[in-house]
């Protein structure tokens, strides 16, 4: 690939921009909002304005509702040998392309499985897709040479490639993607109207859980407008699991001995569904989860703190898994969270120690 053209600079296709122009390959930045697209050209992404001539691949990274109509009026006036969209729904956008005529031959959807919850050109980075699935949704009619095209702007978006059916992709989102949204953003909610004293007790978990709600509410609108009833089919299911959750714990505050034995048995195997559940989530780089071991240490608010703890590590030979902080509250301090592999944890906690920092048990 030696040209694309990027329509809509957000987040998603100004990451992809900058990694394709990283890797070399000239890119042409279109967007509704001109500004966004003169962003997108200041970081390096690419040119801002059409091309003279057609390239080689089209990304059209517009919302759901506009990608049918992007990508026919791209195939229309022949800015491309190929289109693929990055919306987060594939199956209606697919059906509206069919209805307006457009051509399946050269349109391939996909769906690079990354973000975050800023949105636009300034939070893009080129690495955002760096180990990630990317879902690549061909037809039996798509041409070889457009789903060749795909492959390979995954290649240089670091990304993995993972083939689905429209309507399974969709089905598979909503559980893992769009349902997690509204859920964090239902608790999220619940702070709102919350007394101060309340939420100054905040903690990590409440943060690991409501992190995602600090998303665009626009453009989730337009997500769950091109997927609603999978997304209301598994709502409706977690309904379903509350209400069960709702009735155990009243029976667990019960005066009878009999019904509160039969909340706990039912909180219990609440909780112990979602380890299993959890345990499926996949692990670094996509693969089976690995257990690690914590290391927790005090840090103190002070530049270089973090880089000091990560050197010392590196001193030993210990690779770093993944890292946490729990913000103390009323405190310039708090607590890092270390995850290593379990051989590793003695060796790092005695040269922690070692070089004065502190260690919670």
């Amino acid at each position: 690939m030696r040209t694309a053209l990027v329509l809509g600079t957000g987040l998603i296709g100004t990451s992809a921009a900058l990694a394709l122009a990283a890797r070399g390959v000239r890119v042409h930045l279109s967007d509704r909002d001109p500004e966004r697209a003169r962003t997108a050209a200041a970081l390096g992404a690419g040119t801002e304005g059409e091309p003279g001539s057609p390239v080689d691949l089209a990304i059209v990274a517009v919302p759901p509702a506009h990608i049918a109509q992007t990508v026919a009026d791209v195939q229309r006036r022949g800015l491309a040998r190929g289109v693929i969209d990055v919306g987060s729904v594939k199956g209606g956008p697919r059906r509206e392309l069919t209805e307006r005529g457009g051509d399946l031959t050269t349109y391939l959807g996909s769906h690079p499985m990354s973000g975050r919850e800023q949105s636009g050109p300034l939070a893009a980075t080129a690495d955002l897709f760096e180990g990630r699935p990317w879902v690549l949704t061909p037809t039996p009619g798509t041409d070889t040479e457009v789903l060749n095209l795909a492959l390979e702007l995954i290649a240089l978006c670091g990304a993995v490639p993972v083939v689905m059916e429209a309507d399974a992709h969709d089905r598979a989102v909503a559980l893992v993607s769009h349902t997690p949204q509204l859920l964090s953003s239902l608790v999220a909610a619940r702070l709102v109207e919350a007394a101060e004293t309340d939420v100054r007790l905040c903690g990590q978990g409440i943060r690991d859980v409501t992190r995602i709600a600090g998303s665009d509410p626009g453009m989730w609108v337009d997500i769950l407008s091109a997927n609603p009833d999978p997304v209301a089919d598994i709502l409706a299911e977690v309904a379903g699991d509350l209400q069960a959750a709702v009735k155990a714990l009243r029976e667990l505050g019960s005066a009878d001995e009999a019904e509160r034995a039969s909340g706990a048995e039912g909180v219990e195997m609440l909780l112990r569904s979602g380890n299993a559940g959890r345990a499926r989530v996949p692990g670094k780089h996509g693969q089976a989860p690995a257990a690690y071991e914590t290391v927790t240490v005090l840090i103190s608010d002070r530049p270089g703190q973090l880089a000091r703890i990560f050197a010392d590590a590196d001193a030993v030979g210990v690779n770093i898994e993944d890292v946490r902080i729990e913000h103390a509250t009323g405190q310039q301090a708090g607590y890092m969270q270390l995850m290593v592999e379990p051989g590793a944890v003695p060796v790092l906690e005695q040269e922690l120690r070692d070089r004065g920092w502190s260690l919670r048990q």
